[in-house]
């Protein structure tokens, strides 16, 4: 249940020194066309399947398939982390496992202490608030809170005792287990898989832009290529092991900042060849020598040495985010509960579905959801009949939807969603058979609550840190581009250190321009200061291209070119 990364819509132009005092016009066109299947969408989809099918088989075998939720809890861990380093991968899991664990801790201790259904709901809003937190905090990426939120909010409305608490979050654990060794399998055929997806990827996207000549739509293919070179970076730098073939990928993506710099005296055809080869199971091709600029690699050692920023100062931006997910989960499922449907825990999991970024993704999750969901209740229409002639062809329904919804949700999030549906329907049917009607009534209720309830918690909750956010970060983009200024002027900066402040100055520019779009989408806050991030973009835009001259990078790129 991976959700599709959403595009964040670019900065309008308005008049300077204005303030917002309406909300903007909600998008309709292009919320549900769809976009091409990510690159590895087969390897969240082949996962989740192999995580579930060996604790959902064995306990069918058993006859105690009534206890899949708690399994399922664990397996689904497997869907995280597809594209970091393995071992970067190997902590992300971990963590992500031990979360699972704890908020489904707390969903069992809650259903075992009462059964006040509007005291569950509040728990499991507050539940949905800290995961959504987390998760964004620590960028852990799709799938996000969703799974989280969807395993814990339903644990909560399972009729429970204290003393089956232990043994129900054990079985979570040993699936937790199992996906943790699913997730990092694919490490002993390709070690460096993810790093050389990253690095093909950053390839490709400076070509593209190396295609335009730095002239017509040039810009903004300027700023994707600026992107994928930072994410391949910080796939490089999420882990301390420099291999040899890691030095090779540093170099290469080092090619891509290049061509990013000079595109006019690059050759696209050649980064492309380079990113053909990387994507494969061969050698990392080696450039030709880089010259004494290769000595400036030593700058990955720099930053290395830096330590990360730490989580609560990471968390404190994301304050209006979790009221608004705290806030909206639980009103639609106070609503969900009023209105007398029998699983207010699904009108939650809407609700948490749909906050992203800002105020303009989340109108569209909230598009996606009802009409991804609206579809699937008549999806499960179809496959119910099928899934009562036994519990086997119930199990083998679920992996099957489990395998779908990953090849599709990125393409979009409502053709994910198809699929996602019906197997939530489902799941619901391991315990005992259901009314399929019932079923239908009770998601199409909660379906609507959540979205319209989510989104009026969405709007009525300003982020207004949003505007502090882009300030912060143009002087993020200052105090680097003076630092990479300080070391051009130098005669002989310290090795490394031009290299390291080249690419913190390339992450600053990066990390406004999201943060600049990010705020863009927000309602009710002042207006834009667009002229200032144009210039902070170009100015350090020019600063990166002097280092890289400086750098003898440029010469060498003409030279070869």
């Amino acid at each position: 249940m991976s959700s599709a990364t959403p595009q964040i819509p670019r900065v309008r132009r308005r008049p300077h020194g204005r303030h917002r005092s309406h909300g903007r016009r909600l998008p309709l066109a292009g919320v549900l066309r769809l976009g091409r299947p990510a690159d590895i969408w087969f390897k969240p989809a082949l996962s989740v399947v192999a995580s579930v099918a060996p604790p959902n088989l064995t306990l069918l075998a058993l006859g105690r398939l009534d206890l899949a939720m708690y399994t399922m809890a664990g397996s689904l861990c497997a869907l995280y982390a597809h594209n970091r380093p393995y071992a970067a991968r190997a902590r992300a899991l971990a963590w992500v496992v031990l979360g699972m664990l704890g908020g489904l801790a707390v969903a069992l201790t809650a259903a075992s202490l009462t059964t006040n259904a509007v005291v569950l709901v509040t728990v499991g809003a507050l539940l949905a608030a800290v995961q959504k937190a987390l998760c964004d905090a620590t960028r852990i990426g799709p799938p996000g809170h969703v799974v989280l939120a969807f395993i814990s909010s339903a644990s909560l409305f399972v009729p429970q005792t204290l003393g089956q608490v232990p043994g129900h979050l054990a079985l979570g654990a040993a699936a937790g287990a199992w996906a943790w060794i699913v997730g990092m399998a694919p490490g002993l055929v390709r070690p460096h898989g993810p790093e050389r997806r990253a690095t093909a990827h950053a390839l490709n996207a400076a070509a593209t832009y190396a295609e335009t000549a730095g002239s017509g739509d040039g810009a903004a293919r300027a700023r994707t290529a600026a992107a994928a070179v930072h994410g391949a970076w910080q796939s490089l730098l999420s882990t301390g092991a420099r291999s040899a073939p890691r030095r090779a990928l540093e170099r290469l993506v080092v090619r891509a900042e290049v061509a990013i710099t000079a595109p006019a005296d690059t050759e696209p055809e050649r980064l492309r060849a380079w990113a053909r080869e990387v994507r494969g199971t061969g050698p990392v091709p080696r450039p030709d020598d880089l010259g004494e600029a290769a000595d400036e690699l030593l700058g990955v050692e720099v930053e290395l040495a830096v330590p990360p920023n730490p989580l609560f100062r990471r968390l404190g931006p994301l304050a209006p985010i979790a009221l608004r997910t705290a806030l909206g989960c639980a009103l639609a499922g106070y609503v969900s509960l009023a209105l007398g449907v029998g699983r207010p825990y699904w009108a939650l999991v809407t609700a948490a579905s749909l906050y992203q970024a800002n105020v303009t993704l989340t109108w569209s999750r909230g598009v996606q959801r009802v009409v991804g969901n609206l579809i699937g209740v008549l999806f499960f229409a179809v496959l119910a009949p099928l899934a009562h002639l036994s519990q086997a062809v119930l199990v083998l329904l679920c992996l099957a939807l489990n395998f779908g919804a990953e090849a599709l949700i990125g393409r979009n999030y409502w053709l994910g969603s198809i699929c996602v549906t019906p197997m939530a329907l489902l799941i619901t049917e391991f315990a005992r058979v259901q009314q399929p009607g019932e079923l239908m009534t009770d998601r199409v209720a909660d379906t609507l609550v959540g979205a319209l309830v989510g989104f009026a918690a969405a709007v009525a909750v300003t982020n207004r840190r949003a505007g502090a956010r882009i300030e912060d970060a143009l002087d993020a983009v200052e105090r680097a581009r003076e630092r990479a200024v300080g070391l051009l002027d130098a005669e002989r900066p310290e090795p490394g250190a031009l290299e390291s402040a080249r690419r913190a100055l390339s992450g600053a520019v990066v990390e406004l321009r999201a943060t600049a779009d990010a705020a863009a989408g927000e309602w009710w806050q002042r207006a834009l200061p667009e002229e200032r991030v144009m210039r902070a973009e170009q100015s350090g835009h020019r600063t990166l291209a002097a280092t890289v001259r400086r750098q003898g990078l440029h010469s060498l790129e003409g030279a070869q070119a």
